[in-house]
């Protein structure tokens, strides 16, 4: 297909696409996905060989947002039968993290539910990151606090941070049918002030929220121009209790051309899976694992993801291998300057190409709504039911709530959390 390889030759000379290529890979049949996921492969490969790199989140405050986020199981008036808790202490968020880095994460998410943070979180958030730093020194850490005040990204970098994440979520046309209590042009200004600081930039998206294609392709374009390093893909957990409870748009043939969509137009940033991969792609993520080159393990903020055994299992058969500590995660010509240090999420060059998580549910470090479900001991992709009484076949395209469980375990619980 001339278009794939036109796309392929862009891609490995970091050339943007323009938006009518953009928009003909999400228009592409069944019959051609393979052959999507192949071409893109190709340039996922070229910048980040088979490398998977591992992130951890941990959920600092979750729930009573004051946002209006209709994605977000957090928000203010949401029904959703979550965990919720107040801030944990230094201590307890160390422990929490330690258990993904016991299990191959490099990067530790920080997630904080709320507008933004007070200068007094800052100062919260700085003894955890040292906290964690002072028992593992080479790990990455990602805040994601909501929005951020004039001096409070330079605050965080002193203490230790080594990027911020704040998503975009949608279209800047479509974002006020989403959110009211705050705009897209306040997203954009948080992204540039962990820019300014030397932060390592993460900002990402949310699918399935009912956007066209042409939503998509625009916060995709506007990410590239953004220039984060990290770009998380989230697919929307439409979580009970929630505006978006009913919007069930996603199946993982579309999933794998949104994946593949931004890798072609950004080629040489780390494309994250977050939230949603296992209840959007089910048995499809090894495909997956072709076009992105990170995911996240174990839970995610305030629902149940994959077993971090199944996880690793799945990078395994599919022939890829764990990112290490010491490799650069980064292509060269991106991992200089604002970095952080060997786990390379260094800001690269900022020349016009990481997920809100945090605030309201945007997305923890890219897992919008604590994405992921399923039962950690079973090892199975998702699901809640025991593996002695499977659920029936459903087809590709029906919704699949027995797919969504709230955590239970973990950060702000007594339980082990699932890594």
């Amino acid at each position: 297909m001339d278009l794939l390889n036109t796309l392929v030759d862009k891609g490995l000379r970091r050339e943007t696409p323009t938006r009518a290529e953009a928009l003909a890979v999400l228009a592409t049949t069944d019959d051609e996905l393979l052959d999507v996921v192949a071409a893109a492969g190709k340039v996922r490969r070229h910048w980040f060989g088979r490398r998977v790199k591992l992130n951890y989140l941990v959920n600092l405050k979750s729930g009573l947002c004051p946002e209006d986020c209709s994605y977000c199981s957090q928000r203010l008036g949401s029904k959703a039968d979550i965990l919720k808790y107040t801030w944990l202490k230094p201590d307890e968020a160390s422990q929490a993290a330690a258990a993904g880095l016991a299990g191959g994460a490099k990067r530790v998410c920080l997630v904080a539910s709320g507008r933004g943070p007070t200068d007094r979180d800052v100062d919260r958030v700085s003894d955890t990151i040292k906290a964690i730093k002072e028992q593992n020194e080479d790990v990455e850490v990602c805040a994601c606090l909501g929005l951020l005040s004039d001096g409070q990204a330079e605050r965080l970098r002193e203490a230790g941070a080594d990027a911020y994440n704040h998503n975009l979520n949608t279209s800047e046309s479509t974002y006020g049918e989403i959110t009211t209590t705050h705009t897209y042009a306040d997203r954009v200004d948080t992204v540039r002030k962990a820019h300014a600081a030397g932060l390592s930039a993460c900002s990402g998206l949310i699918a399935g929220m009912g956007e066209t294609d042409e939503d998509l392709v625009d916060v995709v374009f506007s990410l590239r121009e953004l220039d984060p390093d990290s770009v998380p893909v989230n697919f929307l957990i439409p979580f009970e209790g929630t505006p978006l409870a009913k919007e069930w748009n996603l199946t993982p043939q579309r999933c794998l051309r949104i994946l593949a969509m931004v890798r072609f137009v950004c080629p040489d940033v780390e494309v994250r899976i977050a939230g949603g991969r296992e209840v959007h792609l089910r048995t499809m993520q090894p495909l997956a694992l072709h076009l992105a080159n990170s995911i996240f393990l174990g839970d995610y903020l305030t629902s149940e993801g994959q077993a971090g055994k199944a996880d690793l299992e799945m990078i395994a058969d599919a022939g890829f291998e764990v990112e290490g500590a010491g490799e650069v995660t980064l292509p060269e010509h991106r991992a200089g300057g604002c970095g952080s240090h060997a786990g390379g999420g260094a800001c690269g060059s900022h020349d016009g190409a990481e997920a809100d998580c945090g605030s309201h549910e945007g997305g923890g470090c890219g897992s919008h709504e604590g994405g992921g479900c399923g039962s950690h001991e079973g090892g199975g992709v998702c699901g809640t039911a025991p593996a002695s009484a499977p659920a029936p076949a459903a087809s590709a395209d029906e919704p699949r709530p027995d797919l969504v469980a709230v955590r239970r375990r973990g950060a702000g619980t007594d339980l082990a959390p699932n890594a």
